[in-house]
């Protein structure tokens, strides 16, 4: 069994003048806003003090009190709007990362496993296929059993001691005889952890999926790939 590092791409945020032009939008906006505020609470003191009664003036405790909150509450809105104006931008920075994923291969949780053939010009026919696991918890052993579409396992593989991680794998299509080559197609794969007599519960198997696009909405950033609708944070590797 081949094991093969994937590269865990980690793309740099391209600027554009459109996300420079929502960040610089959004910060005026909730500046404004912090400034309004201040100007109305200020307003009301000043025609509170303008109106009192000579005999009876505001205190000078009640008037630091109202001071007070007025640095309170203009804390508040700054710190809204920095929040804001983050999230903006990591909302800017996720868009990015995703749309340098297109074309690309990304493991993400599934059992799937898709036998290819190649001829290179030689005439030479070779099969190839990737998949992976992810480990939670470090094993001392990891068995992996590929089943064929009436679940007849073809092949079997193997790790000893591994780490916490996740592992992209390679098939070349042999047979357990080692001599046979599995026809091209779709397989299944089931992975089995374990530490001495125990078997671990989060192994979780990985498939292959590639990104054909990206889509933007209310509910974030999603990668469009040929095994449906995927977010970053179900991506466990890029290759």
């Amino acid at each position: 069994m081949a094991i093969t590092g994937g590269i865990i791409d980690t793309p740099k945020a391209a600027t554009t003048n459109s996300t420079t032009s929502t960040s610089s939008s959004t910060s005026s906006t909730s500046t404004n806003s912090v400034q309004a505020d201040q100007d109305k609470f200020m307003k009301l003191l000043v025609t509170q003090l303008q109106n009192q009664d000579p005999l009876n003036p505001m205190d000078n405790a009640a008037m630091t009190s109202q001071l007070a909150q007025l640095s309170t509450v203009t804390g508040i809105n700054k710190v809204n709007a920095t929040l804001d104006s983050l999230r903006t931008d990591m909302a800017s920075a996720n868009s990015q990362s995703a749309i340098n994923l297109i074309g690309k291969g990304v493991l993400v949780a599934g059992k799937g496993i898709d036998l290819s053939t190649s001829t290179d010009a030689a005439g030479k026919t070779t099969s190839t296929s990737v998949f992976g696991i992810d480990l939670a918890t470090a094993a001392a052993n990891v068995s992996i059993a590929i089943q064929d579409s009436t679940g007849k396992t073809v092949r079997t593989m193997s790790l000893a001691n591994a780490d916490i991680g996740t592992y992209p794998i390679t098939w070349d299509g042999l047979m357990d005889d080692k001599t046979t080559t599995a026809p091209a197609g779709k397989y299944t794969f089931t992975v089995t952890a374990q530490n001495g007599s125990t078997t671990l519960t989060d192994a979780t198997p990985l498939q292959l999926a590639a990104v054909a696009s990206v889509s933007t909405g209310s509910g974030g950033v999603k990668l469009n790939t040929s095994l449906g609708h995927f977010s970053m944070s179900d991506v466990k590797e890029v290759l």
